[in-house]
């Protein structure tokens, strides 16, 4: 709310989006909520910025009068402030696994899913490892009792027994 309040004073002639994007950083420091250290809610901003004038002009709407509405401002910051506790925590479910072979993190991206995951998937989340490499792993898994094969051609998934 004071963000918006900033914004609707317009106290410079020249930078208020970055100095209330600096100054929304060091608000949320202050209440506790630091990843905004380690994932550039800037860029998460920059992203949607659309998103970002639409709220913007949506809470503004009778700010003079006193009769605006914080709300959709107040809704997309949390929505920002979500997604860079989701951006941190891929980043250290990366790290968690970066020292495992790529079979053990194959097997690890299994043993996180719930339900059938696909090959293409795997890939998806281990762009680093080979389709040979993901493909043999599965086959292997399979083999061993560890994973079962459901499905046939494109749909053909996996599920940990």
């Amino acid at each position: 709310m004071f963000i918006l309040d900033f914004l609707c004073i317009h106290p410079f002639n020249d930078g208020n989006g970055r100095m209330s994007r600096l100054l929304t950083l060091l608000l949320f420091y202050k209440a506790g909520y630091i990843v905004g250290k380690y994932v550039s809610m800037e860029m998460l901003i920059e992203k949607t910025k659309e998103t970002y004038y639409e709220a913007l002009q949506a809470s503004s709407v009778g700010w003079h009068e006193g009769e605006n509405s914080y709300e959709p401002f107040v809704k997309y910051y949390l929505g920002i402030m979500l997604k860079t506790y989701n951006e941190f925590e891929s980043r250290v479910e990366h790290l968690k696994y970066h020292n495992l072979s790529k079979p053990d993190r194959i097997k690890a991206v299994i043993d996180n899913k719930v339900g059938k995951i696909t090959k293409k998937e795997i890939m998806e989340l281990c762009p680093d490892i080979s389709k040979v490499t993901v493909e043999r792993t599965l086959t292997d898994l399979v083999k061993s009792g560890y994973i079962a094969k459901v499905g046939a051609g494109p749909s053909t998934g996996y599920v940990r027994i």
